[in-house]
């Protein structure tokens, strides 16, 4: 074998090792978030119970905590988690800056008017009620988003600090008419609160799968624009000369991250820092090629959100804390030091 080629295979061996080692970690803190709660499933009643659920015959009290309860959760806290910052790190290398995270252009804000009015009008619009949170969430994220772009556009050119620019003057807006549906509504305003800190305490595997498949399209095309993320970090003229249609991989990867951090927040509410603090650490422990980063983002973010739901569920147990307020006490202090970085 050539040198260069033992070089080759040392080097995708050498990139192998940090993701099956994210990988693993992932799969014994998810066993132990199953495992923990206010009724305690010893390691060999677990493994038991996923067996009779892999084989379709539950019985008992463990096995109705482990499928029905437990793993819905932590399943959909590790697919919100790898959303957010698989989001975060795309716009990260879309904008070229380590402070952009996935609710940049307006998507938590928009997300939380469109759960705010179902929450106020459900009792006196019947169509509100059965469009429920969820749904309402998730389209107004996707339609703030898309009014931001159309704000931001400058013919066929869509320039980083208009669409910056935009995202923050629409997600203000939004933000404002939430906090007056909560003054205006009193007795709505503790629900509308909780959903906006973010919680998995209703997950369920209805609610699971159609994240799962609005993940998939996402996950993968931003995975798939990892060597176009690169050479963006070169400039738009850089890469647009190595052949990188610049505007079109932009869109696509802004609307791949939208869609993703869209469907996140929809069933979890709105969760800080996850897209900002998780692609960075990853940045800083592996580099900043992305064919690396972001399925180190996605395995990290996905591990940095189970354990924080599971930090929010037993620390006042039986009492819960939002998920939001765990990952902003964590996240705060992180994005100070990075921003303390970036002034140096």
């Amino acid at each position: 074998m050539a040198r260069a080629d033992v070089r080759r295979v040392v080097s995708r061996g050498a990139g192998l090792a940090p993701a099956t080692a994210s990988l693993a970690a992932l799969a014994a803190v998810m066993l132990l978030a199953v495992g923990v709660g206010s009724v305690h499933v010893p390691p060999a009643a677990l493994l038991s119970a996923l067996a009779d659920g892999l084989t379709g015959h539950l019985h008992g009290t463990v096995d109705t905590i482990v499928w029905q309860l437990r793993l819905p959760r932590v399943v959909l806290a590790a697919l919100v988690g790898a959303a957010l910052s698989l989001a975060g790190g795309a716009f990260q290398g879309v904008f070229r800056n380590p402070l952009a995270d996935p609710y940049l252009l307006g998507a938590a804000s928009g997300a939380g008017f469109g759960a705010a009015v179902v929450l106020v009008f459900a009792g006196a619009v019947p169509w509100l009620a059965r469009l429920g949170v969820p749904l309402a969430a998730f389209g107004c994220a996707l339609a703030t988003v898309a009014v931001v772009t159309l704000l931001a556009r400058r013919g066929s050119q869509l320039p980083s600090v208009a669409l910056i620019l935009a995202g923050v003057v629409v997600g203000s807006s939004l933000s404002a008419a939430t906090s007056f549906l909560m003054l205006a509504s009193r007795d709505r305003a503790a629900g509308i609160l909780s959903w906006l800190l973010g919680s998995f305490a209703f997950a369920s595997w209805a609610r699971l799968l159609p994240v799962a498949a609005l993940l998939v399209p996402s996950v993968v095309a931003i995975l798939g624009a990892a060597r176009a993320l690169d050479v963006l970090q070169l400039g738009e003229e850089s890469a647009a000369q190595l052949g990188v249609p610049v505007a079109a991989v932009r869109l696509a990867l802004l609307a791949a991250a939208t869609l993703a951090t869209a469907a996140a927040v929809s069933v979890a509410g709105v969760i800080g820092f996850v897209g900002l603090v998780v692609p960075h650490a990853v940045r800083l422990a592996f580099g900043a090629g992305h064919r690396r980063l972001l399925p180190l983002a996605g395995l990290w973010g996905a591990l940095f959100m189970v354990l924080a739901d599971l930090f929010a569920r037993t620390v006042v147990a039986p009492a819960e804390i939002p998920v939001g307020v765990i990952t902003a006490l964590v996240g705060g202090p992180f994005f100070l030091a990075l921003l303390r970085r970036q002034q140096r």
